[in-house]
C-alpha cells in the first residue's frame, strides 16, 4: 500500500502528486451532475468568504477547507451535498441553515438537496464565523517552548 506523502505548498497540500484543489476539481467532475454543480458552487462560495481558505482532501477522498483549524468538509451522497462544520455547535446560525447533525455536541451540518436554493449570505456570514472562531482559539494556544 502506497503511503500518501504530503507537504506544504503555498495554499495546497500535495498528496502522491496531486493537489488537493486538483482532486477536488476532480470529483467535481467525476460526479457530472447536480451533486458536483452544488459542490464547485460551495467551493466558490467558501473561496469568497474566506479567500486564505487552504483545499485539503482527506479521509479517503472528502474534501476539507481550513483556515486554523477545519472550517467545513463538503461530502456527497446520493440524495445531498452535505456541509459539515467541524465546530458548528459553537456558531450562531440566525437564518437556520443547519438542518443535519444536530444532536451533535460539537459539528453541525447542511444538507442540500437537488434543486434547493442556497442562502449565499447567510451561508458566507457561516463561514466567516467558522474561520473567527478557529482564529481566536489559535491565538489562545500557548506558544511550544523549544527545549
Amino acid at each position: 500500500m502506497k503511503k500518501a506523502v504530503t507537504s506544504k505548498n503555498s495554499s495546497t497540500t500535495k498528496t502522491d502528486g496531486a493537489s488537493p484543489s486538483r482532486m477536488i476539481d476532480g470529483r467535481i467532475k467525476e460526479l457530472g451532475d447536480w451533486r458536483g454543480e452544488m459542490l464547485g458552487r460551495i467551493r466558490g462560495l467558501i473561496k469568497d468568504a474566506d479567500p486564505d481558505v487552504v483545499e485539503e482532501w482527506k479521509w479517503r477522498g472528502v474534501p476539507v477547507w481550513e483556515h486554523d483549524g477545519i472550517i467545513c468538509t463538503g461530502e456527497t451522497y446520493k440524495a445531498v451535498v452535505k456541509m459539515t462544520f467541524a465546530k458548528g455547535a459553537a456558531l450562531e446560525d440566525p437564518a437556520g441553515l443547519f438542518n443535519s447533525s444536530l444532536d451533535g455536541n460539537v459539528r453541525r451540518a447542511i444538507d442540500i438537496r437537488e434543486g434547493e436554493k442556497i442562502n449565499e449570505r447567510a451561508l458566507k456570514a457561516l463561514i466567516r464565523a467558522a474561520v473567527e472562531l478557529n482564529a481566536s482559539k489559535a491565538r489562545k494556544k500557548p506558544a511550544k517552548r523549544s527545549a
